[in-house]
């Protein structure tokens, strides 16, 4: 395999395997050793790289990966002689040399990994750490996005990011939390962070804000898979759970009709809907019924909604934009945010007419400075037949974006108006 394509397979396994790995290593080690457990992972990483390229890649290069990781802790444990002072749950087994190994091989297991990512998620939105430092530290943690990547998401510097990663660890440790799911008194708020965490996780691949790759596949679907993990317990398989699991579904679907084979984004109203993955619409719906089986409506349920009703019909013109509208009126109750204002703004426009959806825009603040605000608030004057003022709204637009592909798209759409010839300034 050329070495190019060997670094970008280490890359796609450390974003689905890191943080597996690193959540067993640290149940194994403890907290206090958790830079030790992350050093024993980037470890095995390197080595594969350097394996791989000289000696090809083995045929199950996550198993590869795993032994690898196996024998780094076991001779880790057998050099420093920390399992003669660890505190972990498993200590009486690594006490032994006759134990020592199969204990590390028993956490490898499937469950044992599910296991352990699940307990990593509520430490690491424990309550004594700050909400957003609990949300970056579960990222980061879990091998999902970098620091800088979680900066642009927060609308923060790298630094900032860097420094809550950094203090939630020592809170984690000086609070010496258990790597545990809560019980049930204490779930509902670790949930919400966790909840909250894997999407913005799932919002991270789908909205990439790379300047080049505008989905990150491997992003979306570990999200997924982490929203799986909280079903499969008796004690997060609750009606957001599965509501946000539909959400994700229902926009998943719809991904690779994104993007054209060069990289150009496709309208929803362009879209194959043929080519959607009906699997995962299938999914969606499965998961939006089983949220429905209890009283409480989070914002989960209302935007899954949302995206079934784009997901569940064969056509643009069969969208039913009030019951979107309605919907999106009852989210801003639920969790009022400028994005939702604009996406509310959206529907209404659809529902009603462009002026009121324009009416509604000119009343949000906090987007301004927002390449969305302004695109949205071009097409609005498009259909009101306002082409001069639509023309400096695109312009606006693709001064504020980072993102090659909304760049040329706005572009395009902004040579395209009646009134404009010529190149943009």
């Amino acid at each position: 395999m050329p070495e190019a394509n060997v670094n970008q397979l280490v890359g796609h396994l450390f974003r689905h395997e890191a943080g597996k790995m690193a959540a067993v290593l640290t149940r194994l080690l403890g907290w206090r050793a958790m830079d030790i457990a992350e050093d024993l992972v980037q470890d095995t990483l390197l080595k594969a790289m350097s394996a791989w390229k000289i000696n090809g890649v083995p045929e199950n290069p996550t198993a590869w990966l795993y032994t690898v990781a196996k024998r780094k802790a076991v001779d880790y444990l057998r050099q420093q002689q920390v399992h003669l002072k660890h505190q972990s749950e498993i200590n009486q087994a690594v006490l032994s040399e006759w134990t020592l190994t199969p204990a590390i091989h028993a956490l490898f297991l499937e469950h044992e990994i599910q296991d352990s990512q699940l307990r990593m998620m509520f430490a690491c939105c424990h309550p004594s750490i700050p909400y957003e430092a609990q949300v970056a530290l579960t990222l980061k943690t879990l091998g999902g996005p970098s620091a800088a990547e979680i900066a642009n998401r927060f609308f923060t510097h790298e630094e900032t990011i860097t420094k809550r990663i950094y203090r939630a660890r020592e809170k984690i440790k000086e609070e010496n939390v258990s790597l545990e799911v809560p019980i049930p008194a204490h779930l509902p708020g670790r949930l919400d962070a966790v909840l909250h965490t894997i999407y913005l996780l799932f919002n991270e691949g789908y909205h990439s804000p790379h300047p080049v790759h505008l989905i990150r596949h491997d992003l979306c679907e570990e999200a997924i898979r982490l929203c799986l993990l909280l079903t499969k317990n008796e004690l997060t398989h609750l009606p957001k759970t599965n509501a946000l699991l539909a959400l994700m579904c229902f926009h998943a679907s719809r991904a690779d009709s994104r993007v054209d084979a060069a990289g150009n984004i496709i309208l929803l109203k362009d879209q194959d809907r043929s080519q959607w993955n009906h699997a995962l619409i299938e999914k969606g719906k499965y998961f939006l019924e089983k949220a429905g089986e209890g009283d409480d409506i989070s914002e989960y349920h209302l935007e899954a909604a949302i995206a079934g009703c784009h997901a569940l019909v064969p056509s643009l013109q069969e969208t039913n934009w009030v019951a979107i509208e309605r919907m999106y009126s009852l989210l801003l109750q639920i969790k009022p945010s400028p994005m939702v204002q604009l996406n509310h703004a959206i529907a209404l426009s659809y529902a009603t007419s462009p002026q009121t959806g324009l009416n509604a825009l000119d009343k949000i603040s906090g987007l301004f400075h927002h390449y969305l605000y302004h695109a949205t608030k071009a097409e609005f004057l498009v259909q009101m037949g306002e082409y001069a003022q639509a023309h400096r709204c695109y312009q606006k637009a693709i001064e504020l974006t980072g993102i090659e592909a909304e760049k040329k798209l706005l572009i395009k759409k902004m040579e395209g108006l009646p009134e404009f010839s010529g190149n943009p300034s």
